[in-house]
């Protein structure tokens, strides 16, 4: 059985010292690894933003082009839809929603 000497307890106490401050340090300095999951946590975010606005844009130029080649059944949505309008004997309904 080894015994343990008074050297190798303060190595031993010098390096669980060394550890623990080199642990805390890597994780919470400027570039530690908390800072680093938050900022990864924040790009997935505006990924996800720029994916979602990206499908918006494509909707948008798709109607936009519809509207351009004066589509009949596209020009009726929007005019119904923005401008309230009906055709001849056709009654619009307001349904208020609480």
């Amino acid at each position: 059985m080894k015994k343990i000497t008074f050297n190798n307890k303060f190595r031993l106490i010098l390096f669980l010292i060394i550890f623990v401050l080199g642990s805390l340090y890597l994780l919470f300095n400027n570039f530690g690894i908390i800072k680093y999951m938050k900022l990864k946590k924040e790009v997935d975010s505006l990924i996800q933003q720029t994916e979602e606005i990206k499908a918006e844009n494509k909707r948008l130029e798709a109607e936009i082009d519809s509207l351009k080649r004066f589509e009949p059944s596209k020009i009726e949505q929007v005019a119904r839809e923005k401008h309230n309008m009906t055709k001849p004997n056709e009654k619009k309904i307001d349904v208020k929603v609480e």
